[in-house]
């Protein structure tokens, strides 16, 4: 399905999927206040529903996005119902235990948790049915071939084939081949002829770079007939980076990116990165920070935060602060330790490191050491999760490849921090931030700091 059909269809679909959750969370709170009435003795009265609908604001934002998060609007036709299934479940899951959470952290025991519950089960329910009904249209629809779009294929006889083929895979596309074309001396002339004679809605041209100046003549015939021109773009053949077309002072221009592109999805994870530093600092602040900050200034001389430059996103310079975790003049020292540098690559790690103090190995097996980076979170410089930013020097001894974990925003935690850090090797590491980078989602980042959690308490491969 074209990228712009198949975003307005997923928008609809979250629409619909919001008005069909709002009206679970009602009958899911109408049939608790049933089973009050008809057994007494078992279920207790609840609240009115007046008292739920703030509750709206959560589960109704939330649970669509998560749905999205986890592909449940990207999913192919063809899909079975178990995947399905999975990722209701999952996405209708952390939906209920975020508000039950915000339920319990506000002290609201006056809401009924049973309610969330049953609109769990029920949502469940309800979205699977929807989504019975949306496929079994679909492919209704799919088995029509005179509803579908027809199209025009110009180009070689192996391409045509191969885009004949792509479209019979996806009879949900809803696209027809009417025609075909080669590029020939006279197939300018013949084209207007076809589109006169037949009903086509699209010309998709895939023809490369040899017919550049006649396909600029050909897209002009389709403007007079108005007939969409679609320009297949694989003459730049790339192995990362996925093509996207944009407009640029009313120019169209074809991007390749190998990074996310801008989505919810990254809206999403700002929100998270917002949430989770202010959470952090507010709770953490009094709890953790402050007694850490006590012990370095008692225990050593010197400030008890640590600033350097760093490289963030793109290789832009930032200061990050930490926990001073060695002594003041740690930085001036350290050209007399590399030869006793233990980590391969441009980077400097040592075991046993002379500079680090008493209170400093502690907070660095528990990575209290890294706590104020939540200020960096808050101001944009990092997000919660990322590649972890390097120090500028060790960029300029960068191999080309390793440049490209500069193209995400730095992070407090990545997959390598929950591989093993120290414990594993340069070029691993860089190929674990490069598999982050191609494979990210908000999903992704959500279950790198859930497993962030037990590898700080463990203190696993920290030095």
């Amino acid at each position: 399905m074209p990228t712009k059909q198949r975003e307005i269809a997923a928008q609809f679909s979250q629409i619909t999927d919001a008005l069909l959750i709002a009206l679970v969370f009602w009958l899911a709170h109408a049939l608790r206040s049933e089973l009050a009435y008809l057994y007494p003795g078992n279920f207790s009265i609840i609240a009115p529903f007046r008292y739920y609908k703030w509750l709206y604001l959560i589960i109704l934002p939330v649970t669509p996005l998560l749905l999205d998060v986890n592909g449940y609007y990207g999913r192919p036709l063809a899909i079975g119902r178990g995947p399905t299934l999975w990722i209701l479940l999952k996405s209708v899951t952390v939906s209920a235990l975020l508000a039950i959470a915000v339920i319990y952290f506000l002290n609201l025991g006056t809401l009924s948790r049973g309610v969330i519950l049953l609109f769990a089960g029920l949502s469940v329910v309800a979205l699977f049915i929807k989504d019975e009904i949306v496929r079994a249209y679909r492919r209704n629809a799919a088995r029509q071939p005179e509803l579908a779009t027809a199209c025009l294929l110009v180009g070689p006889p192996d391409k045509n084939s191969e885009f004949e083929n792509l479209l019979l895979q996806h009879p949900e596309w809803r696209l027809r081949v009417a025609a075909r074309l080669e590029p020939a001396t006279n197939w300018l002339t013949q084209l207007p002829e076809i589109l006169h004679r037949e009903p086509i809605g699209c010309v998709i041209f895939n023809i490369g770079q040899t017919y550049f100046n006649e396909v600029e003549q050909a897209i002009l015939a389709c403007e007079t007939e108005g007939v969409e021109a679609w320009l297949v773009a694989d003459f730049v053949k790339t192995s990362i980076a996925r093509a996207t077309i944009d407009e640029f002072g009313g120019k169209p221009v074809l991007v390749f990116r190998s990074t996310p592109d801008i989505s919810w999805q990254l809206v999403g994870k700002r929100l998270l990165d917002i949430a989770g530093a202010t959470f952090g600092l507010l709770i953490l602040g009094p709890l953790v920070m402050a007694p850490a900050a006590l012990a370095i200034r008692l225990t050593s001389p010197g400030p008890i935060l640590f600033r350097q430059k760093r490289s963030g996103l793109h290789g832009r310079l930032f200061t990050m602060y930490k926990f001073r975790s060695m002594v003041d003049e740690a930085e001036m020292l350290r050209v007399e330790l590399e030869v006793f540098n233990e980590a391969s690559g441009p980077v400097f790690k040592m075991k046993q490191d002379p500079r680090v103090t008493p209170v400093g190995r502690f907070i660095r097996r528990t990575s209290i050491d890294e706590l104020p980076q939540l200020w960096n979170v808050l101001n944009g410089d990092m997000s919660l999760v990322g590649p972890r930013p390097p120090i500028p020097s060790e960029v300029s001894k960068y191999d080309p490849w390793h440049r490209r974990r500069l193209s995400m925003k730095p992070g407090l935690t990545c997959l390598w921090q929950i591989s093993g850090r120290s414990t594993v090797g340069f070029e691993q590491w860089m190929k674990l931030d490069l598999e982050y980078i191609d494979h990210w989602s908000l999903w992704l980042d959500i279950k790198i700091l859930l497993r962030t959690i037990p590898v700080v308490f463990g203190g696993f491969g920290a030095h």
